[in-house]
Formats: C-alpha cells, sequence, structure tokens
C-alpha cells in the first residue's frame, strides 16, 4: 500500500514545534511596509501560533 503524502503547500507554511504547537507567519507581512509603523512590522515578525481548531487542520495534511 503505498504511503500518504504531506499536502506540500502546508509544509511550506507551517512548523510544528517541540511540543506540537503548529507556527505560522503572519499576514500582511510582504509588501506595502513602509505605511506599516515599526511596532506592527516586529509584532508581524513573530511567528503565530494557530487555535486549536486550526491547529487540527494543518496537522492532519502536515501527517504522513
Amino acid at each position: 500500500m503505498p504511503k500518504m503524502k504531506t499536502h506540500s503547500g502546508a509544509k511550506k507554511r507551517f512548523k510544528i514545534s517541540p511540543r506540537g504547537k503548529v507556527r505560522a507567519r503572519h499576514a500582511m507581512r510582504s509588501h506595502i511596509l513602509g505605511k506599516k509603523n515599526a511596532k506592527r512590522r516586529r509584532r508581524l515578525d513573530e511567528p503565530k501560533l494557530l487555535s486549536d481548531s486550526d491547529r487540527a487542520k494543518v496537522r492532519a495534511l502536515l501527517r504522513k
């Protein structure tokens, strides 16, 4: 029986932390940064922890 493949888009966008939480990037951080103040840009730099309901969906996509 062939193995299930990991979702290619999900593996590029999410990372599982050592304790099992799912880290993702914030939105609004790729362009048009001049009008956003430095505090906002720094806050968006930090990885985002997904909610429990979203975490279950992402873990299913990353399951091998």
